[in-house]
C-alpha cells in the first residue's frame, strides 16, 4: 500500500534538511517512492561552477538506478529558503521532469508538491510535462 502524500512529503522534507545550497539558500529535497515499495531519497546540491549542482528529484532518481531499481510509482517534492517551512509549492524543473520521463509512465507516475495554501497537490507526469519525448519515440 502506498504512504499517503502528506507522509511522503514529510519524508521529502526530511531529505530537504540534508541539502547544500550556499549560493541560493533554495532548499530542496524529494522522496521518491519505487514500485517494490523502497524509498529512496535525494536533496539538492550546489556548486560554486553552478553546472555541476543537481536537483533533489534527480539525486533520487540516480541513487535508485545505481542500487538497480528503474520501476517508480511517485515522488513528493519539498522545498523553500532554507530555515523556512516547506509549505509553498515546489514543482520539479524541466530537467527532473526530462528525467522522470525516463523512467516512468507519464500516465501513471504521480508527482506531489503542496499548493499554495500548504495542502498535498498531486499530478500525473504527463500533466506536467504533456507531448513528452521518451524512450518509446526511439
Amino acid at each position: 500500500m502506498r504512504p499517503d502524500a502528506e507522509t511522503l512529503l514529510k519524508e521529502a522534507e526530511k531529505a530537504r534538511l540534508n541539502s547544500y545550497a550556499p549560493y541560493s539558500g533554495f532548499t530542496v529535497g524529494a522522496a521518491l517512492l519505487a514500485g517494490d515499495g523502497r524509498l529512496f531519497t535525494g536533496c539538492n546540491m550546489e556548486n560554486a561552477a553552478f553546472t555541476p549542482g543537481i536537483c533533489a528529484e534527480r539525486a533520487a532518481v540516480y541513487k535508485a538506478v545505481s542500487e538497480g531499481v528503474r520501476d517508480f510509482e511517485c515522488i513528493a517534492i519539498a522545498g523553500g529558503r532554507k530555515n523556512e517551512p516547506a509549505d509553498s509549492p515546489c514543482p520539479p524543473c524541466g530537467v527532473c521532469r526530462q528525467v522522470l520521463r525516463e523512467f516512468c509512465d507519464p500516465g501513471t507516475f504521480t508527482v506531489i508538491i503542496r499548493d499554495s495554501a500548504g495542502k498535498p497537490s498531486e499530478r500525473t507526469l504527463g500533466e506536467l510535462l504533456p507531448e513528452s519525448f521518451g524512450p518509446d519515440n526511439l
